[in-house]
C-alpha cells in the first residue's frame, strides 16, 4: 500500500514539477539559478521516500565562487536524494540524448544544463571547452559525475577526465561531493528508509598547468572521496563501503 501511494505521488510530483519548470523556463531560459531552484524541488522527494538527508557543508567553500563539483553517483535514487546539495549558480553536464525526452528533456536543457554528445569524442571535447569558457564568463560553477555512469554498488569506479580538464582549463578548485553508500537501502513499501549523509568537502586548488599530471591528480581525488564515502558510511553504521574494497582486493 506504502508503495503504490509514493508511486501515485511521485507521478504528480513529476507532472506539476514539469509544468511549473517549464513555465519558469519560458519567463528566463537558462537563468544561472534555474538548476539549483528545481533540484531543489527534487530534493524534497527524499522525504516522500522516507530517506533522511543531511548536507554538510565545508566552510570553504565560497558563495558566488565558481567550481567544479564532483559527486559519486550510484543510482536513480541520487537525483532525490543528492539535488538538494546542488549550490547556487551551478549548472550539470548531461547527455545530449536527455534532449530528447519528452518535457523533462526540455526542461533539463531550457534549465541552463550542458548537453554532451559522448559518443562523439571532437564534439565531447568541444563542449567541455565551452563549459570552461562558460565558468569564467557566466561566473557558474559545474557539477559533474566522474565515474561517467551509475555505480549499481560496485563502489567508487575509476574517474574519467573530463571534470578535471574542465577544472584546468578554468582555472577553477574542484570540490568533491561525497555521499554515503545508498545500494539497497531504499524499498519502495518501507516507511522508514534510514539516512543518508551528503559532504561537500574543501575545495581543492589544480597545481599549476606545468606541475599537473592529470591522471595522477584524478587518482588522488579518488582516493580522498573513496575514504570520504567509506567514513560517512561507518558513521552511519552501513559497513558495505568497506566490505567492498575488500573484495576489490
Amino acid at each position: 500500500m506504502i508503495a503504490v501511494i509514493r508511486l501515485m505521488l511521485l507521478v504528480v510530483f513529476f507532472i506539476v514539477s514539469t509544468v511549473a519548470g517549464l513555465l519558469v523556463c519560458l519567463v528566463r531560459p537558462f537563468h544561472a539559478e534555474n538548476v539549483r531552484i528545481f533540484s531543489h524541488w527534487y530534493g524534497k522527494v527524499a522525504w516522500l521516500f522516507g530517506i533522511e538527508v543531511e548536507i554538510r557543508r565545508d566552510p570553504a567553500i565560497e558563495a558566488g565562487t565558481p567550481y567544479v563539483y564532483i559527486a559519486n553517483h550510484q543510482n536513480n535514487l541520487d537525483l532525490f536524494v543528492m539535488s538538494n546539495a546542488v549550490q547556487s549558480r551551478t549548472v550539470t553536464i548531461g547527455k545530449k540524448s536527455l534532449k530528447f525526452i519528452p518535457f523533462f528533456g526540455q526542461l533539463y536543457w531550457l534549465s541552463g544544463n550542458i548537453l554532451i554528445d559522448r559518443n562523439n569524442k571532437s564534439k565531447a571535447l568541444n563542449t567541455m571547452l565551452a563549459a570552461a569558457e562558460r565558468i569564467n564568463r557566466d561566473r557558474l560553477s559545474v557539477w559533474m559525475f566522474p565515474e561517467g555512469t551509475r555505480s549499481y554498488g560496485r563502489g567508487l569506479l575509476p574517474f574519467k577526465m573530463g571534470a578535471f580538464h574542465i577544472a584546468l582549463e578554468a582555472a577553477v578548485p574542484l570540490v568533491p561531493v561525497c555521499m554515503s553508500s545508498t545500494h539497497d537501502q531504499f524499498k519502495l513499501n518501507r516507511w522508514n528508509n534510514g539516512k543518508v549523509i551528503i559532504q561537500l568537502m574543501a575545495p581543492v586548488a589544480l597545481p599549476a598547468r606545468e606541475q599537473m599530471n592529470i591522471r595522477e591528480f584524478a587518482q588522488s581525488m579518488h582516493q580522498q572521496m573513496q575514504q570520504q564515502i567509506a567514513l560517512l558510511d561507518s558513521e552511519l553504521g552501513n559497513d558495505y563501503t568497506a566490505s567492498t574494497i575488500a573484495a576489490k582486493e
